[in-house]
């Protein structure tokens, strides 16, 4: 979609598609979830715990730190990464709305 178009999207759906876009990698997910479960900042041990190469692991941290849902510090020679807790309690919020209104609609589909 050409980005002259953007323009006629509402914000939240905005934020939805940008959210979506960016876990829609299972890799990234894997990532969220590494996250997640250390609940702190991690240094390096990212790439130890996917089966993916180093380069491969630090384009898909570049897309959730771009979707803002990672924050990363450099600390010395290594960055260090860390779920950006405002902005993932945004996402979760505006992806439930759009979950919740399943919720409200009648099954009217065949």
């Amino acid at each position: 979609m050409g980005s002259s178009k953007l323009n006629e999207y509402n914000e939240q759906d905005l934020l939805i598609a940008k959210y979506a876009k960016a876990l829609s990698h299972p890799a990234r997910v894997a990532i969220i979830n590494v996250l997640l479960k250390k609940q702190a900042c991690v240094c390096g041990d990212i790439v130890d715990e996917l089966p993916l190469a180093q380069s491969t692991v630090s384009q898909h941290l570049k897309e959730l730190k771009e979707a803002g849902l990672i924050k990363g510090d450099i600390d010395g020679v290594s960055v260090c990464y860390c779920i950006d807790t405002e902005v993932w309690n945004q996402a979760g919020e505006v992806i439930n709305q759009l979950f919740q209104l399943a919720h409200v609609i009648p099954n009217k589909c065949c």
